[in-house]
């Protein structure tokens, strides 16, 4: 269920044509794993969220463009980003504004047509740009504090699912899921 807003945030979520977020503390807890590979090496396992999943699939059908800009770079994320149709990929940035900057010209969207969900420090210089800043409840404080909407759920628990729901529900989209699934 969509969450309860103000009209302030659901006019700004009511613009978005792209939602680029964090990995790490966004699309999962924050933890990661290393594990041994076949080659004596060393891999790298992250734990993410199906409800998240679902919801990037679901801003895919309604053309509702996706990415991602993580600091680390794993295997695991790239599939994540594979497997949910995102358009950008970007890993190995912990200086994301370059990154963004490349997104803006390269996607030809005005920063108000996209949200941003973070969790940390190196997400607030892209959060204070976008037309809808999401901090996760696991964020630092510093993050919620200039954050537009801090969901209930925190990163890798459905934090991407909510703030999903809030965007489709503002565009009026929400009906067409619910519709979707014959729950409506």
């Amino acid at each position: 269920m969509p969450p309860k807003v103000s009209e302030e945030i659901r006019r700004r979520a009511q613009r978005i044509r792209l939602v680029l977020m964090d990995v790490d503390g966004v699309l999962t807890d924050g933890r990661y794993f290393h594990v041994p590979n076949p080659q004596g090496g060393l891999f790298e396992v992250k734990m993410f969220d199906s409800q998240d999943g679902i919801a990037l699939q679901w801003l895919h059908r309604a053309g509702i463009r996706t990415g991602l800009i993580s600091g680390r770079d794993a295997e695991s994320t790239r599939e994540r980003a594979r497997s949910s149709h995102m358009v950008y990929c970007y890993m190995g940035n912990t200086e994301k504004l370059p990154v963004f900057r490349e997104i803006l010209a390269e996607s030809g969207l005005s920063p108000e047509e996209i949200a941003y969900i973070g969790d940390d420090l190196t997400d607030a210089i892209l959060m204070k740009r976008v037309g809808l800043a999401v901090a996760v409840a696991n964020a630092t404080p510093e993050v919620k504090a200039i954050a537009h909407y801090v969901t209930a759920a925190p990163g890798g628990s459905g934090a991407v699912r909510e703030a999903t729901e809030l965007i489709l529900d503002a565009q009026g989209r929400w009906e067409e899921v619910l519709r979707h699934y014959e729950v409506i």
